[in-house]
């Protein structure tokens, strides 16, 4: 192999070619490990970091460069989610996972040819909805990473046991224990065009602030959860129950008039996107249940809104 170029030096080997043709995969990873775009592509550009700082030679003796890729950058995942826990205790208000626009599979899902048990299996469209993110966020560290790269990526548990520095047995159970959660968390998912026709309906209610309409299309339990960051306006704990949130809603409206609902699809499924004076402040992920609203995600922190803005 001749010595590797960076990436803007020119013409690429076709060996390093494949090497820079795993950004697309790797972002698409650690994205579902952290739940932050900002995040996810500072562990890839710290992984081709570690890669141009090894000698060729070094680089000769890796057998699998991708594999070596996808291992280093699941284990600065796995550092990054056990620091996580600690920053967050001092977040102001709640933590939701950064909403990403339109399709944002950022490749398909070719990774390891290992065979996993369908049953096992959670595609790529499933694991970038909002809901699924929120039940990634209550799972340890391991377990997190151990199911994102099974039973999401399909890598075999020897790959994972090298990342966690566990036994494949026990990243077996951390993967089992993973999944049991997504089971009693997780709604069972509604078709994309019966949500996006309940998300349609509240979006028009609200624009009429019509509070029976509104309470009529959420789950009497229905949850609102807005994330501020302490840099924006946000309510600090969740809003629970229907009347709780319609109102909000109503209220939200008589403060802002000027506001404008665009429909838009969020993390892979139909949501809702507010903008004031052309600029988004909020992006509004949903899920729901038959045809009632159970949870709404709000994220109004500037800084988890940069792909909206920038475009």
């Amino acid at each position: 192999m001749s010595t590797p170029s960076g990436p803007d030096d020119g013409p690429l080997d076709p060996s390093l070619s494949a090497i820079m043709s795993e950004r697309r995969r790797l972002t698409n990873l650690a994205y579902r490990m952290l739940g932050s775009v900002a995040d996810a592509e500072d562990v890839v550009q710290e992984t081709y970091a570690r890669w141009y700082a090894m000698s060729p030679e070094e680089q000769e003796a890796i057998d699998t460069p991708v594999a070596w890729l996808t291992k280093v950058a699941s284990r600065i995942c796995l550092d990054q989610l056990r620091s996580a826990r600690v920053r967050r205790e001092s977040y102001v208000g709640e933590w939701i996972p950064e909403p990403v626009p339109d399709r944002t599979d950022w490749t398909d899902a070719g990774s390891a040819d290992a065979a996993v048990d369908p049953a096992d299996r959670v595609t790529l469209d499933e694991s970038l909805n909002m809901a699924f993110l929120v039940v990634l966020e209550s799972m340890t560290p391991a377990e997190r990473v151990a199911f994102i790269l099974h039973d999401v990526f399909r890598y075999p548990f020897a790959d994972v046991a090298e990342v966690v520095g566990r036994t494949p047995a026990a990243c077996r159970q951390l993967a089992s224990s993973a999944r049991r959660r997504i089971r009693d968390s997780h709604e069972p998912p509604t078709p994309t065009a019966q949500t996006a026709n309940v998300v349609r309906d509240f979006k028009q209610a609200w624009e009429a602030k019509d509070i029976g309409a509104l309470v009529g299309l959420l789950d009497p339990g229905a949850t609102l959860i807005a994330d501020g960051g302490g840099r924006v306006s946000a309510q600090l704990v969740p809003i629970e129950g229907a009347d709780q949130v319609a109102q909000l809603a109503i209220d939200i409206y008589g403060l802002a008039p000027d506001l404008a609902l665009l429909e838009q699809t969020v993390n892979g499924q139909p949501g809702l996107v507010v903008q004031q004076d052309g600029v988004t402040v909020t992006v509004m992920a949903f899920e729901v249940a038959g045809d009632r609203i159970t949870h709404i995600w709000a994220v109004r922190n500037p800084e988890k809104l940069r792909p909206w803005i920038t475009g």
